[in-house]
């Protein structure tokens, strides 16, 4: 059995999507939230979860509180630390303590719009597909290598909560596949290129729009 720690600021909506999951081969060990109101703690208590809830605003600098959180992390002997909607910028040390066993989910398909604000600036941009990635975490921020994607169509009504909307159902998909794949060690890293092992995935975890 591999343990997960799962690391969130807000409702958590991705790690609600990767418990129900029920990967096989995998326990959620713990939610760590930064923000103790967070509403995704409430919800991973009531599935018998542990949950800890570590006020960034109670440390000196970003430097002290990735440590006490590193700290807090290893208690459960993690195999794979997952952000999900997690909202802070990690320090090069902290990334480094868990290279290769931290992922992300972005909802842009990058390297497009990386950073903040994906939405607003894809409808700006007047693209025509956009989307989310799971990726592996490196001290460039959303720039790790690319695990699995999903595209969704851009309509012009859109604006930037309808598609958030439509990208989230995406994210729900295609994370807990990413994690199931390294739950069971299909993922290798190869010249900073991620090759998944055994059978190919579906043509349905990657969609652009039809018609």
């Amino acid at each position: 059995m591999k343990n997960i720690v799962i690391l969130i600021s807000g409702r958590g909506s991705n790690m609600q999507a990767i418990v129900e999951a029920r990967i096989p081969g995998a326990r959620v060990a713990a939610v760590i939230a930064n923000r103790p109101g967070a509403a995704g703690l409430a919800w991973a208590r009531a599935q018998g979860i542990d949950t800890v809830a570590l006020d960034h605003k109670g440390f000196a600098d970003r430097a002290a509180f990735d440590a006490a959180l590193a700290q807090t992390i290893d208690r459960y002997q993690p195999d794979l630390v997952i952000l999900a909607g997690y909202m802070r910028i990690l320090t090069d040390d902290f990334v480094a303590h868990y290279a290769g066993r931290m992922l992300n989910v972005h909802p842009s398909l990058l390297p497009a719009f990386s950073g903040l604000n994906t939405h607003a600036r894809a409808l700006e941009a007047g693209v025509k597909i956009t989307g989310c990635t799971v990726h592996f975490v490196t001290p460039e921020l959303d720039h790790g290598p690319i695990i699995a994607q999903a595209a969704v169509p851009v309509f012009d009504d859109d604006t930037s909560e309808k598609l958030a909307a439509r990208i989230l159902e995406q994210e729900h998909r295609i994370y807990p596949q990413a994690v199931r794949w390294f739950i069971e060690g299909r993922l290798k890293l190869e010249n900073s290129r991620v090759v998944l092992s055994g059978a190919r995935p579906s043509m349905e975890a990657l969609r652009s729009p039809a018609g």
